[in-house]
């Protein structure tokens, strides 16, 4: 403590002999909360000026008094106080030798009412099909959006999604997709920061009017009309919506799978790569169309996806794909595998079982697990004996058995250590003559993930 003051004593000193003085700033300039500089100071009921950042963060969190009096607010109006502002301004304009950055007028952030009211007027331009007028209201909130977190939160918290999903849902009728192109792909952008539909859990009115709407067959239709037809830009907030859509209720998931052509646009975005993300989503969007067991609608697109080249697809994309893409790949795999076609056409790739022992305890749990589940299916097909006892021996000579031994020894769940426990079973008498191990794989492993 002794050598640090005599260094700090030393360096003061030596400011002195330079002229330089420490730049103090003035303490009605300071915020009584965050006591840094106030940038965009509002006055509250009871007299007293704070940054608005950080007094809202102060009124977002439940209180309801203000902090420096203690007094309870009889209004939580938050008055600009230009006075002030232009004081701090011109002062951080005088010290910009000091190295102030010089503060810009702050904008005036939307409020609640100017929000209700600028979304009843969108309701009215809807029932009317007014499309231009429409357009013009959806670029003002997409507007009031990109200026801040706080204007994003007052217009989600008024509905807007609830007004935004009819308003698509309207235009998207009848075939109209080519002539209210614009407008519908201007609503999915603007619409595409209130998601997930899950913040809404104080709005659960607002949240299924939303899904109902976006879930409708013309809406659907649409989407998939963007997709196939539309730019990037509309490609992905398309993705954005349907992947909303069929994670939140299976049963849109099931309404996606009816519509004509969603399946074949699904596979060519996903075989066609023209972007990470939309490979991505396109993947998940599959996952979800069939993972329905009990769905007559999801064998039917298990089949078709799998005549069309889905499994081969699917396994060379997961030999050197990123993680997430890895394991969204193996969940659809694995419930391909749950079909006659799916199994037959995983028997016939050279790549199975190689690529599926590979991805044990190399990617991460999830990914362990369809890996697992996979294997287990396909070594189940009680009408294809030959063929299986083909692909066990296929398995044990890439090293399968020492896996799945060390995958019970570091830890799993239930149902994946269930299986393992099957395979070994099925696998142990003809282990000795077929096994080899990469030893690769048993790297840096740590027990339980």
């Amino acid at each position: 403590m002794v050598f640090s003051w005599i260094r700090k004593k030393a360096a003061d000193q030596e400011k002195l002999k330079k002229g330089e003085e420490e730049l103090v700033i003035p303490n009605q300039f300071v915020c009584p909360i965050s006591l840094d500089l106030m940038k965009d100071p509002v006055s509250l009921s009871s007299g007293i000026t704070y940054d608005r950042e950080s007094i809202e963060s102060w009124l977002d969190g439940g209180n309801f008094t203000c902090p420096v009096t203690n007094q309870v607010l009889r209004s939580f109006d938050q008055i600009p106080n230009h006075s002030l502002r232009k004081m701090i301004q011109d002062w951080g304009v005088a010290n910009r030798s000091y190295g102030v950055e010089r503060i810009p007028t702050p904008r005036v952030p939307v409020s609640g009412i100017q929000v209700s009211e600028l979304l009843f007027i969108l309701e009215d331009s809807v029932e009317s099909l007014n499309g231009r007028r429409c357009l013009e209201l959806v670029q003002k909130v997409k507007k009031w959006g990109s200026e801040s977190e706080r204007d994003r939160l007052c217009v989600v918290a008024n509905g807007a999604i609830t007004v935004f999903s009819a308003a698509f849902d309207a235009f998207a009728r009848d075939d109209s997709f080519e002539t209210n192109a614009n407008l519908l792909e201007e609503i999915l952008s603007s619409m595409k920061w209130m998601f997930p539909l899950s913040q809404l859990h104080s709005l659960d009115h607002h949240t299924e009017a939303a899904q109902a709407r976006l879930g409708s067959r013309d809406s659907l239709r649409c989407l998939v009309w963007l997709l196939k037809c539309g730019d990037l830009s509309a490609k992905k907030d398309s993705m954005i919506a349907l992947k909303e859509l069929v994670s939140s209720d299976q049963k849109h998931a099931e309404a996606l799978a009816a519509i004509e052509e969603a399946s074949e646009v699904l596979f060519r975005l996903v075989k066609e790569p023209i972007c990470p993300a939309i490979t991505r989503s396109s993947l998940m969007v599959i996952f979800h169309l069939v993972s329905s067991p009990s769905s007559s609608t999801s064998m039917a697109i298990r089949s078709e996806l799998v005549k069309m080249g889905l499994v081969s697809l699917l396994l060379e994309l997961t030999v050197d794909s990123e993680r997430s893409t890895s394991e969204t790949a193996l969940g659809v795999f694995d419930m391909l595998c749950d079909c006659e076609e799916g199994k037959e056409e995983a028997y016939r790739n050279a790549l199975t079982f190689p690529v599926l022992v590979k991805k044990i305890l190399r990617v991460s749990e999830l990914a362990t697990q369809f890996s697992v589940s996979a294997i287990w299916k396909l070594g189940r097909h009680e009408n294809e004996r030959e063929k299986v006892n083909i692909f066990l021996a296929e398995a044990l000579q890439v090293g399968i058995f020492q896996k799945l031994v060390l995958l019970l020894q570091l830890g799993c769940g239930s149902v994946t250590k269930e299986k393992a426990t099957d395979l070994l079973k099925t696998m142990n008498p003809c282990r000795p003559e077929l096994e080899c191990v990469d030893s690769v794989d048993f790297k840096n492993l740590k027990r339980s993930f």
